[in-house]
């Protein structure tokens, strides 16, 4: 058994220990107080209210939660080297030999899915269910299953990946139970609720926990919902359940199952679901535009890197801007490359992501006041946000100046075998597409001089990019043993 194997195994030896474990003190806990009944009657008379308030709910609420069947039809690209399955590329298929793999013509290929729904409203007809994007933002073909085995055609009436929403309607002339939908700003740690959907194919499944936390975000880069926070339950949550209920001991909707955090892509009591609350003006948004507008700031941000963060006052923490969108909200108020936005709406900020949090909470057309760190002296603006496009990280060509760069450390100088004196600021990022793509800079690059300024760490270059005036700045740059001089147009 390898090192991955024995690990998984162990863990799922030791998650089925636990839940034995778990198992085995409700029954002795049950049969406790049975045999206590002669003496204490009201011990078996409380669990069977419990029971009969579980039942309740579950009387309620299933009924309301549907099953999603979708068809996705994704291109299957031809296998080389650089743009396929490494692994395939060089060992192989059995059905075909290695040389014939750069060959193949792209394929479309259907991709069946199955997810959950919550029915949420309901308009003359037509009836609205509630689910996650990654259910059916992208689907072909999808088919709304009722508790009751009755299957209607369904089309997807609006999505929106930043908080992994999207909205479904069918057409009947019955009506539909629909979900009640709860507060969850009341929601706290401890509080019980019970998860509904169809995991892995299972329908109208339910199960039961508590709030394990509130306020859990997902991490960057994962794919998941970034405008959002979650709801984190040890109510039992599989593949399948997402889109589904995650409702209180009132019957009401408090989240929508979304994802897991799993070893082995089984549950083990992480499950997260988006709170209600960030759902709930998604659905008028859906129903009247088909899509969720977010307000835009305008900036390309990330986390204050150390070389910076040792440099700067003690408290002093953010989101640190590397690039600006020409003629946005944060350009027309005269946010800067290089600026530390430490504070937005009244929110202290800690890090990159916080920020992009924050403004993406908050309506196009709303006055944020932003708190900026800039070499030393604290600055505040007043931003009127704009609205983000869809497309928006696919329009680099407007970044300013479309860079980062850090210090060039000993440890840099190594890894990249760079000569020593050439410089002290080194590329280490270029987006796509932007003005510092296409005038050919690129990661690696020293940094010698800006304008004819030397250049002598991060903060330094900056602050002679944003003196350098409104038109042309003149890189000089050490690349490969050769001086080279680039120009940007602002």
């Amino acid at each position: 058994m390898s090192g991955g194997a024995a690990r998984a195994n162990s863990m799922r030896t030791h998650s089925s220990a636990t839940t034995f474990i778990a198992a085995l003190l409700i029954i002795i806990a049950a049969a406790s107080e049975r045999a206590n009944a002669e003496s204490n009657p009201s011990a078996i008379a409380a669990l069977e209210t419990t029971q009969s308030a579980f039942r309740q709910i579950a009387k309620e609420v299933l009924p309301t939660v549907v099953e999603v069947n979708v068809v996705d039809t994704v291109k299957a690209p031809s296998v080389s080297p650089l743009n396929g399955n490494l692994f395939q590329f060089f060992f192989g298929s059995p059905l075909r030999k290695p040389q014939q793999l750069d060959q193949q013509r792209p394929q479309e290929l259907q991709q069946r899915g199955l997810g959950s729904g919550i029915m949420v409203r309901q308009d003359g007809d037509k009836v609205y269910v509630l689910t996650n994007n990654h259910v059916a933002g992208n689907a072909t073909q999808i088919s709304i299953r009722l508790p009751d085995g009755r299957t209607f055609n369904a089309s997807l009436v609006g999505k929106d990946p930043q908080r992994d929403l999207a909205l479904l309607s069918f057409k009947t002339t019955d009506r539909m139970p629909l979900a009640k939908l709860g507060n969850s700003d009341t929601l706290q740690p401890g509080d019980w609720v019970l998860a509904v959907g169809n995991p892995l194919g299972f329908e109208s499944s339910i199960t039961f926990g508590i709030v394990s936390a509130v306020g859990r975000l997902a991490a960057p880069n994962s794919g998941l919902g970034q405008f959002t926070d979650y709801i984190q339950t040890d109510a039992a949550i599989n593949r399948g359940n997402s889109g589904g209920a995650l409702v209180n001991i009132q019957g009401q909707v408090i989240g929508i199952n979304t994802w897991i955090a799993s070893q082995d892509g089984g549950s083990i009591g992480l499950g997260f679901a988006i709170p209600i609350n960030n759902a709930k003006k998604a659905i008028d948004e859906f129903i009247a535009k088909g899509r969720v507008d977010y307000g835009w700031l305008g900036v390309n941000v990330g986390d204050v890197i150390q070389s910076v963060q040792s440099n700067l006052p003690s408290g002093v923490t953010g989101a640190f801007v590397y690039d600006v969108f020409r003629g946005s909200a944060a350009d027309i108020s005269g946010i800067l490359p290089g600026d530390i936005i430490t504070q937005a709406d009244g929110t202290s900020l800690q890090n990159g992501d916080s920020l992009v949090s924050q403004i993406g909470r908050l309506d196009p057309g709303k006055d944020v006041g932003l708190t900026v760190y800039r070499r030393g002296q604290t600055y505040h603006f007043n931003v009127t946000l704009g609205v983000r496009a869809e497309n928006i990280d696919r329009q680099s060509r407007n970044l300013w100046p479309g860079l980062s760069v850090v210090n060039l450390t000993n440890d840099i100088r190594t890894t990249l075998n760079l000569p020593a004196g050439q410089g002290s600021v080194v590329v280490g990022n270029v987006e796509s597409g932007s003005p510092a793509d296409s005038a050919g800079l690129r990661a690696g690059d020293i940094i010698r001089d800006v304008n004819g300024n030397r250049i002598a760490n991060v903060m330094d270059f900056y602050k002679v990019l944003n003196n350098a005036g409104p038109n042309e700045v003149m890189f000089r740059i050490y690349r490969q043993g050769t001086e080279l001089l680039v120009g940007l147009v602002r």
